[in-house]
């Protein structure tokens, strides 16, 4: 049986990491439109033999994400901030391609509500879920694979003590085309 026990819930200090409810739909959609042109340039799209299918309902992507948490595939979760009584939605990360056996890794993908951004929150969202991937899951190696422009994704990939191991050539199809990523990577020092 894998360690993991959904949902998870990771928290420090003010920082939340929790997965996506249906009743959180309201908050994600407004979040999400604040932030379109924001995160448009870096968001995943579908290559043209794909193109027909439609994205899924933020119902759907609950419901997978789910799935995929209790199967230990991917670890979404919603980025929460504490402020006063309450707590704000702000992003959110996953822990992907969780791979167990001879392998055992995973990557990290993350967006954030631009008001939000340059405080620090999504490198220590990152550490956070690295972490519990490191001490929780066992995983030997995680990867955060970027645009080469985006230099903000870079600093909290570098912060989060990640290093770069290389450039993957036509690696997501993002924005509309194949872009070439940076690879940072990160090792479970405990299981080297």
């Amino acid at each position: 049986m894998l360690p993991n026990t959904w949902p998870v819930i990771l928290e420090d200090g003010d920082l939340i990491l929790r997965p996506l409810r249906f009743r959180d739909r309201q908050v994600w959609d407004s979040v999400r439109e604040v932030n379109r042109e924001w995160l448009e340039r870096w968001e995943a799209t579908r290559p043209q033999l794909d193109s027909h299918l439609a994205p899924p309902s933020y119902y759907e992507m609950v419901r997978q994400h789910r799935r995929d948490g209790k199967a230990t595939r991917a670890l979404s979760m919603a980025i929460w901030l504490r402020e006063g009584k309450g707590e704000r939605f702000i992003g959110q990360i996953t822990l992907g391609g969780i791979s167990f056996g001879a392998g055992r890794m995973a990557f990290i993908g993350y967006w954030i509500d631009q008001r939000f951004s340059n405080r620090g929150i999504t490198t220590r969202a990152v550490k956070l879920l690295t972490e519990y991937g490191f001490s929780e899951l066992s995983l030997h190696r995680i990867e955060i694979n970027l645009r080469p422009e985006n230099e903000a994704s870079k600093r909290v990939a570098e912060k989060a003590g990640y290093y770069f191991e290389g450039i993957r050539l036509r690696y997501l199809h993002i924005d509309g085309a194949w872009r070439d990523h940076l690879t940072f990577v990160k090792e479970n020092a405990a299981i080297l």
